[in-house]
């Protein structure tokens, strides 16, 4: 029973019975069967260690990722449309790429993007290998090629040697792709207020961001976003308790969402859900860039997925929530 094809989420959907979630391991303690702590009843996850991963591929990956000159005429870099400073976004509806033209959708936030179960709005890439290669070669982004991309690679002197000094085959396209994901890898945002809340740190949370979580649970918020992210773990439907679509009006193809993956009829208008991790950096909202505030999108979404109108209160305690999944960029290559 897939969850977007449900129409009463928040009357239906337990919080580990969502069959399309994904979810993450099982804690340590409950592997090993010890008895639950508090944190490990909660829907909701802290952030894992950074891996240990090789930190001269990271560093590849760190250069590769502010490199303007793997686009087409040498003026965007993934850091454009991914500002590590901004939260991982940009700040716009929708992205210019390579010749001033615009993205489709708004474009996603990379920090804790390794801990999504798929890649995208649409979820066509599973892996953060395969997403990369979407950027460089759409028209509307990059708009090259790898061969393009690995001529300049081989041809620059500092980018074949670290290549060399990273992997024993020098510069290829897988190369390429881990040294980039690798260090996407590495984009955690950890020590949120929240994470340490569920740490153990009672003070934490001011009083109106735990009112706000105990509300973003009681209402039914949770049944989409949970786990370690706080959603990227499942598709749902945009539109289950109302026509989200048919009410804004001018529909484009690229809110047909996961339809223009797999061209089943049942996904069309069906999305990955989004992280909330870092979300008040973040704004605009939702794949087409429409909510301008947070106050905005928790409306939205409590109307169409939940099929309810939050009180001002309501809404203001559970954006005092969200306001704490904010963890230090700083820690997560913030200075690239």
């Amino acid at each position: 029973m897939k969850l977007e094809r449900l129409g009463v989420v928040a009357l239906a959907c337990t919080l580990a019975a969502c069959s399309e979630t994904k979810s993450s391991a099982p804690r340590a303690e409950q592997r090993a069967g010890a008895a639950p702590t508090a944190a490990s009843r909660e829907p909701l996850e802290a952030l894992p260690d950074v891996p240990p991963l090789d930190p001269k591929i990271v560093a590849l990956g760190r250069r590769l990722f502010h490199e303007r000159r793997l686009s087409a005429d040498g003026s965007i870099a993934c850091a454009n449309c991914h500002d590590l400073q901004r939260g991982g976004v940009d700040g716009q509806v929708r992205s210019t790429g390579v010749g001033g033209k615009q993205g489709a959708v708004n474009a996603p936030t990379v920090y804790n993007a390794a801990l999504n179960f798929v890649q995208f709005w649409d979820g066509r890439a599973a892996t953060l290998e395969e997403q990369i290669g979407f950027p460089v070669t759409n028209p509307a982004e990059m708009a090259t090629s790898f061969e393009h991309v690995l001529a300049f690679l081989k041809a620059d002197p500092g980018y074949a040697s670290a290549f060399a000094a990273a992997f024993p085959n020098g510069v290829t396209e897988a190369n390429a792709r881990r040294a980039l994901a690798d260090f996407e890898r590495t984009l955690l945002t950890r020590d949120s207020p929240f994470d340490r809340f569920l740490a153990g740190d009672e003070h934490a949370l001011a009083p109106e961001a735990r009112a706000g979580y105990e509300t973003f649970k009681s209402v039914g918020c949770v049944a989409c976003h949970q786990g370690r992210n706080v959603g990227g773990n499942m598709f749902q439907r945009f539109g289950v308790l109302g026509d989200y679509f048919k009410d804004r009006g001018n529909v484009t193809e690229a809110d047909y969402g996961r339809f223009n993956v797999t061209h089943n009829e049942a996904d069309r208008f069906v999305f990955r859900v989004p992280s909330l991790r870092n979300v008040a950096r973040t704004a605009p909202y939702f794949h087409d860039g429409s909510a301008a505030t947070l106050a905005q999108a928790v409306q939205v979404m409590a109307r169409y997925q939940l099929g309810r109108k939050l009180s001002d209160d309501q809404v203001r305690s559970i954006i005092a929530f969200l306001q704490s999944l904010s963890g230090e960029l700083a820690r997560a290559g913030e200075k690239g």
